[in-house]
């Protein structure tokens, strides 16, 4: 027995002493086989956003990085400096004139993953942004990106563009009730009127109901997020005419025209004084702001 547990480790001995051709490590991708050179792409990246902000931008294809159930493709790099580029104005500079550049690198996402195409859901509906942890944010669509000073651009186009920056303001607006939760108050405007069928309710009986979107009606914090994104991005006359937009009459749920009007306009009350209770920002300038570069890339 002694002797056979001695020959053990000799012969494990001689067994890793073995040298096998496990060929280069280096070639496979994630192990340093995935490297490139730096292109002015990735220099504008590095220092348009990465130097000052510390957020990265990954727009090479890493399929890791997303569903792995969903067919998906790489965005486009002719896109990557228009869309970073008018997403610094519209989200980062209006934020920071009003916040301060301080504000915006403590809460702003730190890592960009871009994909081309649309993430599709298996219940016919799209993912056109995700977040994680306050810290990593996926785009989709980027390839659909289109302003008025790019070859191709329509009118009809805006709608695309304008729905990126609503997924933005949506996605930060998570980041900053997360951090400091928006008054409970807010919770019970619209309680008991929540679904998980939001994806087959209409825009206009959204907001018959008191909702700005269908997708608010998903849940309390969506309802929050989708109130800061909409009034950002459609700006005040926007939101005014979504409000002013709403028919006589009541919903399938009872609700009347006056009382949907209310519930939206007790929303914004809320969402403007949560912006300057405790973050400091005047909501409705950087809502004036915020349209102000959304006209100036679009119209």
């Amino acid at each position: 027995m002694k002797a056979f547990l001695l020959i053990i480790p000799l012969c494990l001995l001689m067994a890793c002493s073995k040298k096998d051709d496990l060929g280069n490590v280096e070639d496979i991708p994630g192990l340093g086989g995935d490297t490139w050179a730096a292109s002015p792409l990735d220099k504008w990246l590095h220092d348009s956003l990465t130097v000052p902000f510390n957020i990265a931008v990954k727009y090479k294809w890493d399929q890791f990085e997303f569903e792995l159930n969903k067919t998906l493709v790489p965005p486009k790099e002719e896109k990557i400096i228009p869309v970073m580029s008018a997403i610094q104005k519209v989200w980062m500079d209006t934020y920071i004139a009003e916040a301060g550049a301080l504000f915006f690198k403590r809460y702003c996402p730190k890592y960009f993953i871009l994909s081309g195409s649309a993430s599709w859901n298996e219940n016919g509906t799209i993912t056109l942004g995700t977040a994680e942890g306050g810290r990593k944010v996926v785009l989709y669509l980027v390839n659909d990106f289109l302003t008025k000073s790019m070859e191709g651009y329509k009118p009809s186009d805006s709608a695309n563009v304008k729905q990126m920056f609503h997924v933005i303001e949506h996605e930060f607006g998570h980041i900053l009730h997360q951090t400091v939760m928006y008054p409970v108050e807010f919770k019970r405007i619209c309680a008991g009127f929540y679904t998980g069928n939001w994806n087959n309710i209409s825009d206009m009986n959204a907001r018959r109901d008191g909702f700005v979107t269908p997708y608010a009606m998903s849940a309390f914090d969506e309802d929050f997020v989708e109130m800061v994104s909409t009034m950002l991005v459609e700006g005040k006359q926007g939101f005014d005419d979504i409000v002013n937009s709403i028919p006589e009459g009541t919903s399938i749920n009872g609700v009347t025209k006056a009382e949907a009007q209310s519930r939206l306009r007790q929303k914004e009350a809320m969402v403007v004084s949560y912006f300057l209770t405790v973050w400091h920002i005047n909501f409705y300038s950087l809502q004036t702001r915020t349209r102000k570069e959304i006209n100036q890339l679009l119209y």
